[in-house]
């Protein structure tokens, strides 16, 4: 893995970043603090990014390239959408990483430590920073909740439909 330092708010960064899908929302003031909370960090094909029941506090948005999400050893999925977060259910929920992430050849990140939040930045920049945060999560979560919901029926039906096979024989 290779990474940048802490990102600066030079304008060619900005203009950049607010072509990420997610970051979007965020107005260019409150862009400015998050990305004073950033890195860019590249991968290598097969590298870990994260590791499950890790306790580290870093949200990643894919930049380029794409990652596979593991849970026990067991294939969960792949990101490959420029701007798509991962990482962020230990931030919500406090407890140990659920599962680990890989790059899928070269990846890149930004990488947001948002334990940085309570040491560089005023309270009022800190609220503004996690509420928007919050919110972009509570966003991919839902449409991944959703997703899951649509597999869930789908396997059900699988499964009804091989009992039933199994029965008419």
């Amino acid at each position: 893995m290779t990474e940048s330092q802490y990102l600066k708010d030079n304008v060619l960064s900005m203009q950049e970043f607010m072509t990420i899908p997610p970051l979007q929302k965020f107005e260019t003031e409150s862009l400015k603090h998050l990305l004073k909370l950033s890195r860019i960090r590249e991968y290598e094909q097969g590298e870990a990014i994260i590791r499950e029941g890790g306790t580290d506090s870093l949200i990643y948005f894919l930049l380029s390239g794409k990652v596979k999400v593991e849970k026990e050893g067991i294939h969960i999925g792949i990101i490959d959408s420029v701007g798509e977060i991962f990482g962020e259910m230990r931030i919500l929920d406090g407890l140990s990483r659920s599962a680990s992430v890989y790059a899928e050849g070269r990846t890149v990140c930004l990488v947001i430590d948002t334990s940085a939040a309570t040491q560089t930045l005023s309270s009022d920049e800190r609220a503004d920073i996690l509420l928007l945060l919050y919110r972009i999560f509570t966003e991919y979560i839902a449409v991944r909740l959703r997703l899951a919901y649509d597999e869930l029926i789908h396997a059900g039906k699988e499964i009804e439909n091989l009992k039933h096979e199994a029965g008419g024989r």
